[in-house]
């Protein structure tokens, strides 16, 4: 074998570089919801963690209804579906269908608060259970609040980033209706956790 035959031989391929697949901002918010699900799984093992240890009513089985939570849970989680629909709408330029998805999307997502609302009026003035009255009210509402008012922020972003879309204030490129989409899937995530530990082991 001649020498330069042998060097071929021995020659490894080249390795073909990768460009990273998430970008800066992409990177940023991933860190951020890292973040935001350690926080809210901290909320979940504090609240399996006392549950049941208060033996003082109202219960979970005494005062949750699963059913009004699947309705709530329906609206939210209908709200992924159509954020998705909205983004796929903007990659395709389309504006009037972008928009339409946007708003129906918020509309869910109020329906969602009005429905929590509902539930919290419902659990205070007709079974008596409030922050304060046992560990399962206190843990609960601490939980149901906080999910609620990520759920208002996620709202009032939306609203945001809609508004600027449509005053064409975003480029083709622009990443920031794309991140926002992301929190609002997280919420929705967060909820489904909410939702089997607090509601459907609860009654």
């Amino acid at each position: 074998m001649s020498k330069s035959t042998a060097d071929e031989a021995l020659e490894l391929p080249p390795v073909e570089s990768s460009e990273f697949p998430l970008t800066t901002a992409q990177v940023g918010m991933a860190a951020f919801l890292c973040s935001e699900a350690a926080f809210f799984s901290t909320l979940v093992v504090s609240y399996l963690i006392y549950l049941g240890q208060d033996q003082s009513g109202p219960t979970p089985a005494e005062s949750l209804s699963l059913t009004r939570a699947v309705i709530n849970s329906a609206f939210l989680l209908g709200s992924s579906g159509t954020i998705m629909l909205a983004m796929n709408s903007r990659k395709a330029n389309s504006l009037g269908g972008f928009s339409v998805w946007m708003f129906v999307t918020i509309a869910l997502g109020v329906m969602f608060l009005v429905g929590t609302a509902y539930e919290w009026e419902e659990l205070i003035y007709k079974d008596g259970l409030t922050i304060s009255r046992n560990l399962f009210g206190t843990t609960f509402f601490t939980l149901i609040g906080f999910h609620a008012f990520h759920v208002t922020i996620g709202l009032v972003l939306l609203t945001i980033i809609t508004c600027l879309e449509r005053a064409g204030r975003f480029s083709a490129k622009s990443e920031a209706p794309e991140l926002v989409s992301w929190y609002w899937h997280f919420v929705d995530a967060v909820w489904i956790v909410i939702f089997g530990v607090v509601y459907w082991m609860g009654t």
